[in-house]
């Protein structure tokens, strides 16, 4: 994670890390302005936070009075711009700096300190430095200790002790080197939970939203794209015009964040493909530096394409239902009306109803197996024939799909033509037989073909008047499935062909 700014305020990378040492640590911008510092920093330093983030360096601290004070300004500014221009980590062994401190008596004074410090920069992936970590170690006892030995003993007798700070900062040397381990390590694990994580994640550099990094979910987001480096532009070319570039400009531009829950959003999944619709809940949020400017984009959130998907279908089945449950209930009133018509007696209408009511009810089972999204032909005449035997109609066609609507109204003139065969026609007699064929023709439209053949009945004589199921058969064939019937009384055997077109669109 290359955004490090904002750490004394909590950001996500490596404050809490960072704020934790127990080694004292200063962050400053290439322009020598403090844009954090540790606890430890500030503990050593007798500064809080909100007095020395944003200033330059060397007016944050009295550098303390005497003419060698400036020399210990030139000395860590040289060290700075230094380890700043070559890009490279540089050292000063020992620098004089003078504490403001409260005495016990609560007077204020100020206390000479002497530091060794490391002065490290921090670059982005171009190669730029972007940060300078100062750490620091507090080596005044032992600068005392060798300034009373010089004194007493003389120049010769320091040696010694020279030797021992040199060994002392070769041992803070191995602990700089130990805690930016440490830090490595803690902003590894802090990468490795963004990467993990199930929200999606990306920063976006200056005012073109240049990629530093995206976890990923951002990465199975857009399609598993390699990204970093690029412009949003460039690398997702396809949201150009959707408005999301637009509303990182204004993120970028204004200060204020952004967010949309369920947005849509098209990505090209893969090469020479047409995007694909997502839904995303997100947010823009700005990036500011020490100074307060707004360097870049941080984006969060999560693809609720799947959440928001399944909330479609299931208005889509809800809508289905009721467009349903008023057709059945239409379908229900019309056989009511049509059996009272038919049946004077009231016992033969409930015997009548109740067995239209139950073939209607056949086919919804049919239906609520698969999901509303239709029936096989085939299944729906077995359901309304098999109460007669299924030896004693034969069903012979390959399988053809049929929508919810051409299914109900089938289920209605299969029972129909079985109710009629079986008090009337070849299944009132042992002997009788049904033969039902059919078969798809696919000229301008697919067209379904059936016949339906009664052999070994009765002598078949033609109804004085139509009743209700040849009504219904009509009515159903003609009207709910646009299509064409012809009934044939002949004497040795009723038969029916129908003649229904397949692709008739959305019908009820």
């Amino acid at each position: 994670m290359k955004h490090l700014a904002d750490l004394d305020g909590g950001a996500v990378d490596l404050a809490g890390a960072f704020n934790a040492s127990p080694n004292p640590y200063v962050l400053l911008t290439p322009d020598l302005r403090i844009a954090g510092a540790n606890q430890a920093y500030l503990d050593v330093t007798a500064s809080t936070r909100e007095a020395i983030i944003g200033r330059p360096l060397f007016a944050a601290f009295d550098s303390g009075p005497g003419e060698s004070a400036p020399e210990n300004v030139r000395q860590v500014k040289a060290s700075l711009e230094k380890a700043r221009d070559s890009g490279q980590r540089d050292h000063l062994a020992l620098v004089r700096f003078s504490i403001a401190r409260t005495t016990s008596a609560g007077a204020s004074v100020m206390e000479e300190r002497f530091w060794s410090a490391t002065h490290t920069p921090i670059l982005n992936a171009e190669g730029e430095v972007i940060w300078l970590l100062q750490h620091t170690t507090d080596i005044t006892e032992l600068e005392r200790l060798r300034q009373r030995i010089e004194t007493t003993h003389g120049a010769s007798s320091t040696s010694a002790l020279d030797a021992m700070i040199g060994g002392n900062v070769l041992e803070r040397a191995r602990i700089v080197q130990e805690d930016n381990l440490r830090l490595a390590n803690e902003r590894n694990r802090l990468v490795d939970m963004f990467m993990q994580a199930p929200g999606f994640v990306a920063v976006l550099a200056g005012p073109d939203h240049v990629f530093q990094f995206y976890n990923d979910a951002y990465r199975r987001l857009i399609g598993h794209r390699d990204v970093e480096g690029r412009t949003v532009a460039e690398a997702l070319p396809e949201v150009t015009g959707q408005g999301y570039i637009d509303m990182l400009d204004s993120v970028f531009e204004t200060g204020e964040s952004v967010q949309g829950q369920a947005s849509l959003v098209q990505f090209q999944r893969s090469p020479g493909e047409a995007p694909n619709s997502a839904y995303v809940d997100f947010v823009y949020q700005p990036i500011r530096d020490s100074d307060g400017r707004i360097v870049g984009v941080f984006v969060q959130g999560h693809d609720v394409t799947d959440a928001v998907e399944a909330t479609q279908r299931q208005k889509l089945m809800i809508d289905e239902l009721n467009h349903r449950v008023k057709n059945t209930l239409a379908t229900v009133q019309s056989i009511a009306v049509q059996t009272a018509r038919s049946h004077v007696d009231p016992r033969t209408f409930a015997e009548g109803f109740q067995a239209r009511l139950l073939a209607l009810s056949h086919t919804h089972d049919l239906l609520t197996r698969s999901h509303w999204e239709g029936a096989d032909l085939g299944a729906v005449f077995k359901h309304e024939t098999e109460a007669h035997g299924a030896y004693r109609v034969t069903l012979n066609g390959l399988p053809v799909a049929l929508d919810p609507a051409a299914a109900l109204s089938l289920g209605m003139v299969f029972h129909e033509l079985a109710t009629n065969a079986a008090k009337y026609g070849a299944l009132s007699t042992p002997e009788g037989r049904v033969l039902v064929d059919w078969f798809v023709t696919d000229q301008n439209r697919p067209v379904l073909h059936l016949s339906w053949r009664e052999t070994g009945g009765p002598p078949v004589v033609a109804p004085a008047r139509r009743g209700f199921g040849s009504r219904l058969i009509e009515r159903n064939i003609h009207h709910d499935l646009a299509g064409e019937v012809k009934l044939d009384y002949a004497s040795d055997g009723f038969s029916a062909d129908f003649s229904i077109p397949l692709d008739r669109g959305t019908h009820s």
